[in-house]
């Protein structure tokens, strides 16, 4: 899939108005409700992405002090130090378009670049925990986030939805329509499979937790 290119400087605020797995929920987490909490196919996916309203802004807050947007908005310095961002995981690290390293923002952000290709076989999977951390420290200390690509709608898009199933316990149907609030995104093919897998994982994780037979992640 192409990522939809931004066309104004925009920011957009917060919100999201979604439910979460909260503990209650995890404590009845029972083989009943883990036969009614199925992960929806890729066409189905696909189908819940093609009928959020596009965004043509170069960031927007989709969640609080977690913000997702574009190569743009991730070159302007001075902008991004406005909005008061200490952190910047790039997507697209290594790229021509996405410039990007630890001495570009200087001291006072934390960089962190995952070298994706926006390509459906491109296995984005193994960087999932690994930038799903990096944002959790980053939230967890205070800081806020700045998380891009070239056009902030497949890969960095695909991050922050690991992020929000792994951190903030949502569902990836609720993370995506958490963030389709603020942002039009458009993972990948490739990467969509890759995080039903994720959503499938946590499910069975949480499932085993319940019934006292907690696996380790893999």
């Amino acid at each position: 899939m192409t990522e939809r290119k931004s066309s104004t400087g925009d920011v957009s605020g917060v919100g999201c108005d979604t439910q979460r797995l909260g503990p209650e929920e995890e404590e009845k987490f029972t083989e009943d409700s883990k036969k009614t909490w199925e992960t929806p196919s890729l066409q189905e996916l696909e189908e819940v992405l093609y009928s959020a309203p596009g965004s043509s802004r170069h960031g927007d807050e989709v969640w609080p002090n977690l913000y997702l947007g574009d190569m743009f908005m991730s070159h302007d310095k001075f902008g991004l130090y406005k909005l008061g961002i200490t952190h910047v995981l790039n997507a697209a690290h290594g790229k021509l378009c996405c410039k990007g390293s630890d001495d570009f923002y200087g001291t006072t952000v934390k960089y962190y670049g995952v070298p994706a290709n926006d390509l459906p076989t491109f296995d984005l999977s193994p960087f999932f925990y690994p930038a799903a951390d990096f944002i959790h420290q980053a939230m967890t200390s205070g800081g806020k986030v700045f998380v891009h690509c070239a056009v902030g709608v497949s890969r960095s898009a695909a991050l922050v939805l690991a992020y929000l199933m792994i951190h903030q316990h949502l569902t990836l149907l609720s993370s995506i329509r958490c963030v389709q609030q603020k942002r039009w995104i458009f993972p990948n093919g490739g990467f969509l499979r890759q995080l039903i897998a994720l959503d499938q994982k946590l499910q069975d994780n949480r499932f085993d937790e319940s019934k006292g037979t907690n696996k380790p992640m893999l």
